[in-house]
């Protein structure tokens, strides 16, 4: 049966032929988040305190403004499709900035409220760890730390500060210059070594994370390019490289702030000397919207990590001015 022509399309407005209708109701959206993340209209009902068939026809709704299919409905279960999974994405993260934003307001204490994001390594390496010492110095602070690897618009989403990496050269927003340091576990010392030098990577497979480029910039410095060097194991990440160089699998180049903490517990070695080190143009630099930049709240955080990633430089250039072990030893 073909459509009457006066009446309008399942998705058009009646006032406006050929238009998408208006979204008028979060309510479709807090049920569609909530059937999405359950995977059942029952169990989002169960959350939610209604029953499963309006969460259905709230959802049924939804598709119809929207325009298109959220979910394919099977016997037993709902699957997303493709483009509800996107919308599920973006729904759940505006939903989470909407409640977080309302219960700041509700208890009148934005002020105290610190949102950070940065990147999932930095979060567990650097920051986490250390964050109990900025609370010590600032208790009047609530910390909320998003760890994520997308870029966040400081200028429109509910983040006061965001730190991220990327080339940093001549950055002025840059956080800390790193450079490559190599390390290993002192599993692969033999009895009675105290530590690896240079002339020990030819023994063990060189890790590394996408690219051999910084090792072989570090072995051309010092007159080795011909090897033979074991490079069969990449990784996409250079904290699983770090890792796997904590359990022995081999000798790592990686940043040394990834390092710092591992190798002060003694999880890792460093070889000692500005020879076992390569510079490095990525690191982390902070990202804020500059009506933020100078609330008190955000001086204070920028402030405190300074003074860490300061204590981690000297520490690096005592490590580089340290005497290296010979790279031709006896």
């Amino acid at each position: 049966m073909q459509p009457n022509a006066s009446q309008p399309l399942p998705f058009q407005s009646a006032s406006q032929p050929g238009a998408a209708r208006t979204l008028r109701s979060l309510s479709g959206l807090i049920d569609f988040d909530c059937a999405a993340r359950w995977g059942s209209f029952t169990l989002a009902a169960q959350e939610l305190h209604k029953t499963p068939a309006a969460i259905s026809l709230q959802v049924k709704q939804l598709e119809e403004v929207v325009g298109f299919t959220l979910f394919v409905r099977h016997p037993r279960h709902i699957a997303l499709t493709p483009k509800g999974q996107e919308l599920a994405i973006t729904v759940a993260r505006m939903l989470k900035e909407l409640r977080g934003k309302v219960d700041a307001l509700r208890g009148g204490d934005e002020e105290h409220v610190l949102r950070i994001s940065t990147t999932h390594t930095f979060a567990i390496k650097f920051l986490a760890p250390r964050l109990g010492r900025f609370t010590k110095l600032h208790p009047e602070l609530d910390i909320r730390l998003d760890s994520c690897e997308r870029l966040v618009d400081v200028e429109n989403e509910d983040v006061d500060l965001a730190i991220r990496h990327g080339i940093i050269t001549d950055h002025p927003a840059a956080l800390y210059h790193d450079r490559l340091v190599v390390v290993y576990s002192p599993e692969l010392l033999a009895p009675g070594q105290q530590e690896l030098g240079l002339a020990d990577l030819t023994r063990y497979p060189l890790l590394y994370d996408e690219t051999t480029e910084f090792w072989v910039r570090l072995l051309r410095t010092e007159g080795m390019p011909e090897g033979p060097f074991d490079f069969s194991r990449g990784f996409t990440n250079l904290a699983v490289a770090a890792q796997a160089a904590i359990v022995g699998q081999g000798i790592a180049l990686v940043p040394y702030w990834l390092a710092w903490d591992d190798i002060g517990r003694g999880v890792l070695r460093m070889m000692r000397g500005a020879s076992a080190s390569v510079e490095y143009p990525h690191g982390y630099y902070f990202v804020h919207a500059s009506r933020k930049a100078s609330l008190p709240k955000v001086l204070a955080f920028t402030n405190w990590i300074q003074d860490e990633v300061g204590q981690m430089a000297r520490s690096l250039h005592a490590s580089l001015a340290s005497p290296a072990v010979p790279r031709l030893q006896a």
